[in-house]
């Protein structure tokens, strides 16, 4: 189940390549042959068929000209465009700061009715602190080199916090216990912040499961992930966020979801659990 950066974009990639490969064969060709009707060398036909090499739309159309398959164009470059947008480097996003970034985030939290979460690294942004907003984002400008707007960016990360408290939205939130362990910021920030989850635990609009340590483990522990409503899944990984709209792997991560949760503990027993990792004063 985990995802490599680039996987799912690659597997929609191949995906494209198989529907190519399937009109070229119906038309009675093989690569030398399509690549002549083409205008280009036959080593593109060959990188296009093995994913290695997306095509161009100008690229899908010459190829289905030379299929005589006009009428798969449309539904090809829609699919090309689904692909582009699917697997979307950190820098890329990042380019105008990352304030900007979470900002932009704001309003895909607002029209979810329903959030599930699974996170394995860190807290949640709707759930973290100033204090541990702060030391992680200074983290992650100071090894990505980012232009530094930090305190910009905590204020947009900790404002999607409102949606807990405002109708109409509900939040399903699974940690691994490590979540709780790993020390972000120093011993107040990280003190701070458990309390913190500790405070929002009674909350309506939250579902807070921890999965422990010596749990019997159903999934294994995967990159974070967000589900939205049944509309999307957003996967985080080192250096890209990877949007999932395919039915069939949004039915994976649901069911994911669905083990983790089930592998969790909640109210007093969750409660525990954070309480034993805030540090020692």
């Amino acid at each position: 189940m985990s995802v490599s950066p680039s996987s799912a974009a690659q597997a929609a990639r191949r995906a494209v390549a198989a529907r190519l490969r399937e009109l070229m064969l119906d038309a009675g060709l093989n690569g030398q042959r399509l690549a002549a009707r083409c205008g280009w060398h036959e080593s593109k036909t060959s990188r296009i068929l093995n994913g290695r090499k997306a095509p161009s739309e100008d690229d899908i159309r010459a190829w289905c000209a030379a299929c005589g398959a006009g009428d798969q164009v449309p539904d090809l470059i829609a699919t090309a465009r689904a692909v582009d947008s699917m697997y979307l480097e950190w820098r890329r996003r990042h380019r105008g700061g990352l304030a900007r970034t979470q900002e932009q985030s704001l309003g895909l939290h607002e029209k979810t009715a329903l959030l599930r979460v699974y996170a394995s690294n860190v807290v949640p942004g709707f759930l973290q602190t100033p204090a541990y907003a702060t030391a992680l984002l200074t983290g992650i400008t100071r090894f990505k080199g980012y232009t530094d707007d930090i305190s910009d960016a905590v204020a947009a990360r900790v404002a999607r916090g409102r949606f807990l408290y405002g109708g109409g939205h509900r939040f399903v939130v699974v940690l691994e216990e490590s979540v709780l362990r790993y020390r972000i910021g120093d011993r107040i920030a990280m003190t701070g912040q458990l309390r913190h989850l500790l405070a929002m635990m009674p909350l309506p609009s939250l579902s807070l499961g921890i999965v422990p340590f010596a749990a019997e483990r159903a999934v294994w522990p995967l990159e974070a992930f967000y589900l939205f409503d049944t509309a999307g899944c957003s996967v985080e990984t080192l250096t890209a966020e990877i949007s999932i709209t395919q039915p069939r792997e949004l039915a994976d991560y649901a069911k994911a979801f669905a083990e983790l949760s089930r592998m969790a503990v909640r109210g007093d027993a969750a409660r525990v659990l954070i309480e034993r990792a805030i540090p020692a004063e």
